[in-house]
């Protein structure tokens, strides 16, 4: 069995084929705190509670921030990768950070609700960083009111698990763990990522 862009919780697979998610976390504090300027307040919204994808996204957005000294991370809460939820979360953390400069949202559904949440304060006064690099994402980035996305490449991500797992039904040895590169779009570079 070859799993695709999340690992099976108590189970054993011949190969995990995902998005390098903590060099992609590192991406997003880099991304963010340069449009920030270097300093700031940051809210962070996080995924679901213990899914990978949550956990390596923060791994690598906490290490990318400690280059930051003069950001603080004011607010962490999660909002379940969903879209609603980010822009509840984010309205709530308005109200008890007013001054917050930065957002990052572990998935670009919830960098929209808070986009949402945000009103025109979007992209100008605070600087909203996603992940994944949805259609819907990658058109925020090109309207402006999301500063970037760290995009994963799905097709590519395909490619690989479908020729992993041939290799894995002929008896190939392959090894565990295959990571796939991400990158960041920006205003600058996401009509590349646009479908």
């Amino acid at each position: 069995m070859i799993a695709a862009d999340r690992n099976v919780n108590n189970a054993t697979v011949a190969q995990l084929v995902a998005s390098d998610n903590v060099a992609g976390g590192r991406d997003a504090a880099k991304t963010l705190a340069e449009a920030m300027g270097g300093k700031g307040e940051v809210a962070w919204i996080q995924g679901q509670a213990g899914t990978s994808a949550s956990r390596e996204r923060g791994q690598g957005f906490a290490e990318g921030m400690k280059a930051f000294p003069n950001i603080k991370i004011v607010a962490r809460q999660p909002a379940d990768f969903d879209r609603t939820k980010g822009l509840d979360v984010m309205t709530n953390l308005l109200q008890s950070h007013p001054g917050i400069t930065g957002v990052f949202a572990e998935n670009d559904e919830m960098a929209l609700g808070a986009v949402k949440a945000l009103g025109t304060k979007s992209g100008g006064q605070v600087k909203v960083v996603g992940f994944d690099g949805t259609p819907d994402g990658i058109k925020a980035v090109q309207a402006g009111t999301m500063t970037a996305s760290v995009a994963q490449q799905p097709r590519l991500l395909g490619q690989i698990a479908v020729q992993s797992a041939i290799r894995a039904a002929k008896g190939d040895k392959i090894e565990s763990t295959n990571t796939v590169p991400v990158k960041v779009a920006t205003k600058a570079n996401a009509s590349e990522f646009a479908s």
